[in-house]
Parts: C-alpha cells; sequence; structure tokens
C-alpha cells in the first residue's frame, strides 16, 4: 500500500520539513512500514510530497493508531491537498532491472 501525500507549505522549508520528518519517524516505526520519502518540487519551491509505503493496508491503519501519530502526523496529513486521492495499492514494483507484479488488493 501506498500513501502519496502532497503538500502547498507556506511556512519556511525547515519548519515543514522538521514536521514531516517527525511524521516519518513515526510512521516508519511502525510495524509493515516499508519506508518514506520527502521530496520538495524542483520547479515549485512550496510544493511537497510525503511517500510512505506498507505492507498492507492493515498495516497502514494500524500505523495511523497510536497516541503520537494522532498527535503529530494526522494533523499534518490533515494540511495535505485534497483534490486527488492519497492512498494507492502497489501493483508492480521494480529494483535493480527487475520487475514484480503484485496481486491486486481490490479484486
Amino acid at each position: 500500500m501506498l500513501l502519496v501525500c502532497r503538500f502547498v507549505a507556506d511556512s519556511p522549508a525547515p519548519a515543514f520539513i522538521a514536521r514531516a520528518r517527525r511524521a516519518l519517524e513515526l510512521l516508519t516505526s511502525a510495524d509493515g512500514c516499508l519506508g518514506g520519502e520527502l521530496g520538495r518540487s524542483v520547479d515549485e519551491r512550496h510544493h511537497w510530497v510525503l511517500a510512505v509505503r506498507f505492507v498492507s493496508v492493515d498495516a497502514y491503519r494500524r500505523a495511523l493508531s497510536p497516541f503520537e501519530v494522532r498527535e503529530h502526523v494526522i494533523p499534518l496529513l490533515a494540511e495535505a491537498l485534497t483534490d486527488t486521492p492519497s492512498t494507492f495499492e502497489t501493483l508492480l514494483t521494480a529494483q535493480k532491472g527487475k520487475s514484480q507484479e503484485h496481486e491486486s488488493l481490490l479484486s
């Protein structure tokens, strides 16, 4: 499962990065989290993306339940742009030139 949240952050970059760092630390410490990243647009300096991968929808939901996550992560995610979906199933992964297909969660 892939969580992808886009942000437009008007606050100074260091302040936004600090909040995103805390969110990534909390989410990636959860069982079933495969890792996460924060990126900034090279064209629009106020546009950011936070992406976190989980082994399953259940792992994603469990990662959101601890108090610290509800205190620090949920408020950040609530500021994400909402004009497009933010959660996706992973259907194809690739590493070192080899791809692997994954079964759909929707079928």
